[in-house]
């Protein structure tokens, strides 16, 4: 690029730079739905490759015009592409740095892969699940949280108490979000999800294995609200984690809605 060039493009205005008069602040203004490769580190200490779903935000004050887009990217382009939560963490100090801001907001969503062995057979297959890391930082301090949803079987106690034979069950989702104040796996999560369903689920299920997973809901019937209470529980009792909100959604099989119940609870309160 020629002197002149250079010179030239030196001086086009920053119109976002322009002083707002409306004295109204932005809580969040940045980009959403940017897609990004990532690696992330599994417990087995493996890499998984996979694709991540970014909403990057910071606040604006009221006598700002705007905030410069283009450099939420230039972070992402410019940030290494094997992820943790610290790393995470990291990222969120430096863009909330770099776009000259008092507090910073990401979310950062992928599909996230484990293999399991099923009960009985022991044949391995992939089980998917959703997962979400979210970062605030507000007063030069960065909180972040772990979600995870996590499909499942339930089976409803009250069909199970009335019916002369078999009980209604339905596929059902347990979604965590779990405030950490030190490292917890991606997989831990999932299991605490897993173990206080009806039954888990699988990717490949042999007949001895069927029969073994429709009897396991058949033996442990839960509402709605015992998911919740349960995990609740599991929570609860978990060091590492400071504050949570447990959600579980039962796609009914014999009704047209579904069953929902959440729980709060931060323990630092």
């Amino acid at each position: 690029m020629s002197t002149a060039t250079a010179d030239k493009f030196k001086n086009i205005e920053d119109v976002q730079g322009r002083a707002d008069l409306r004295e109204i602040a932005i809580n969040k203004v940045g980009i959403k739905s940017i897609k990004h490769p990532i690696k992330i580190r599994d417990r087995s200490g493996g890499d998984q490759h996979t694709v991540a779903n970014f909403n990057m935000y910071v606040n604006l004050p009221h006598n700002f015009k705007g905030t410069h887009m283009s450099r939420f990217v230039e972070i992402l382009e410019s940030y290494e592409r094997v992820l943790t939560v610290e790393s995470f963490n990291d990222m969120l100090e430096k863009m909330t740095d770099r776009l000259e801001a008092e507090e910073g907001h990401i979310e950062m969503s992928f599909p996230y892969f484990m293999m399991k062995a099923a009960p009985i057979s022991k044949v391995e297959s992939l089980m998917n699940y959703q997962v979400k890391f979210i970062g605030e930082r507000k007063g030069g301090i960065n909180t972040t949280s772990v979600q995870v949803t996590v499909p499942v079987t339930s089976l409803c106690p009250c069909s199970k108490g009335i019916s002369d034979y078999g009980a209604h069950n339905q596929r059902s989702h347990i979604t965590i979000t779990a405030t950490l104040k030190d490292f917890l796996w991606i997989e831990e999560l999932i299991e605490i999800a897993e173990k206080n369903a009806s039954c888990e689920l699988y990717g490949i299920l042999k007949r001895p294995d069927e029969k073994y997973v429709t009897e396991r809901a058949y033996d442990n019937p839960k509402f709605v609200e015992d998911i919740v209470r349960d995990v609740a529980a599991s929570l609860t009792a978990e060091d590492r984690i400071v504050a949570y909100i447990v959600e579980s959604e039962n796609f009914e099989s014999i009704h047209n809605h579904s069953a929902y119940a959440l729980i709060e609870n931060d323990k630092r309160i």
